[in-house]
């Protein structure tokens, strides 16, 4: 393998390549002829990789709605680091571009780096992701490392099929059009994470192992709730990486979560929304919520009144004017056979997932009632467990094929 110096170098001059190419996506003309022709850019797509929001359809209330089907592929690289690799890799993302429109009607996607890429580099300690944690005394999760992952979602799940079989199985057209570049020319699918999100979905896949039969045929998740209202997401302005290198990227975290569900859907329903709201509410309130949940801000009170919490009053403690500072595009699973949750986040830092998942772990609660254990009435810790976590970057587009930085 070539010295890591003269890696960076060739990387480096093909970002300032890729990043010329695609001047059409940001709307200003290249300072200079690209030093690999690439060509135009088939579509007119965002500069940031995780904006999706603008291309979503919107509920009664105006909360972006997730696509129905999601996909994730951690992938392997196979290939060394090269110009040649880096053009592979552009050219058979901006295949799939030209195949299917950007949107929920066609495919919405990201391409993140993981640990293993930038250990591979030796340059993890600089980049600005890290390799995952344990985060609470409830979980012994896995902590992974892969060099990339392929997001992909779309209301249409034969667009998530046959991206995957033309990018990484040999078939030879997309939507019509006709496949030159893969990227299974670079990479090894590793791992695949599948799932959906939204009514009537969850009652579906009830044969799953450890769900109850009587999931209500309308709901978008395993729980019966809905999730992604507008005000209980960070905006995609607060999750871009705002200076420095990374500019215009963001951080990805990826948890498996298995849920176990018997006991959830044998609590009554004001018990339900105790948990994973907060006891101030019942379940009339829940259905007046819109685009926001409109916490009191009293969660050691509850705690000490009811001797339980909710979920969400837990976390809204790490709201930043009135906002979450993580964006979840996070979708049900029955993955291994069990209901759960692939839990997707985007952050600024990872420092903000971690301090959002520890102020979900509870632990301050503990004094405040002897009925609030690490588990027990908190939340939904009791139904829940972290089986894997991993974290990634997602560049810019125009940097997204292989990232690099010079010294």
């Amino acid at each position: 393998m070539s010295s890591r110096r003269s890696v960076l170098r060739r990387l480096g001059a093909l970002g300032a390549a890729v990043s010329a190419g695609c001047a059409s996506l940001v709307g200003s003309e290249p300072e200079a002829e690209p030093t690999v022709d690439l060509g135009e850019n088939p579509n007119d797509l965002p500069a940031r990789q995780h904006a999706w929001n603008a291309a979503l359809a919107t509920d009664g209330d105006g909360n972006p709605m997730t696509p129905r089907h999601s996909r994730v592929l951690a992938l392997d690289l196979d290939a060394e680091p090269s110009l040649d690799a880096a053009e592979t890799v552009e050219r058979a993302v901006r295949e799939v571009e030209a195949a299917y429109p950007w949107g929920a009607d066609g495919l919405l996607h990201a391409l993140a780096w993981g640990t293993g890429y930038f250990e591979r580099l030796g340059e993890l300690d600089a980049s600005p992701i890290r390799s995952p944690k344990v985060l609470s005394r409830t979980d012994d999760p896995e902590l992974l490392s892969f060099d990339a992952a392929l997001v992909l979602a779309s209301d249409v799940p034969a667009h998530l099929d046959r991206t995957e079989a033309a990018m990484f199985e040999g078939r030879d057209e997309l939507a019509g059009r006709p496949v030159e570049h893969r990227l299974g020319d670079v990479f090894t699918v590793s791992s695949r994470r599948t799932g959906f999100m939204g009514d009537g979905l969850p009652a579906e896949h009830a044969d799953a192992e450890g769900l109850p039969v009587d999931v209500p045929d309308d709901a978008p998740m395993f729980t019966g709730f809905f999730s992604g209202r507008e005000k209980t997401q960070a905006p995609e302005d607060r999750v871009t990486i705002q200076d420095g290198r990374f500019t215009g990227g963001t951080t990805m975290h990826l948890s498996h979560i298995v849920e176990t569900l018997d006991g959830w859907w044998q609590m009554s329903e004001d018990d339900r929304v105790a948990q994973m709201f907060s006891p101030e509410f019942d379940p009339a309130d829940v259905e007046e919520f819109g685009k926001n949940v409109p916490f009191a801000n009293a969660v050691e009170d509850h705690a000490g009144d009811h001797g339980v919490v909710g979920h969400h009053e837990k976390v809204a403690r790490v709201r930043e004017d009135g906002r979450p500072v993580i964006l979840r595009r996070d979708f049900n699973t029955t993955d291994g056979g069990d209901p759960g949750v692939h839990f997707l986040t985007f952050q600024r830092s990872l420092d903000d997932f971690e301090k959002t998942r520890k102020s979900m772990n509870g632990w301050y609660l503990r004094d405040d009632h002897p009925q609030i254990r690490d588990r027990d009435n908190n939340g939904l810790l009791e139904f829940i467990e972290v089986r894997s976590r991993a974290n990634f970057y997602v560049p810019p587009r125009e940097r997204r094929s292989f990232p690099a930085f010079s010294e």
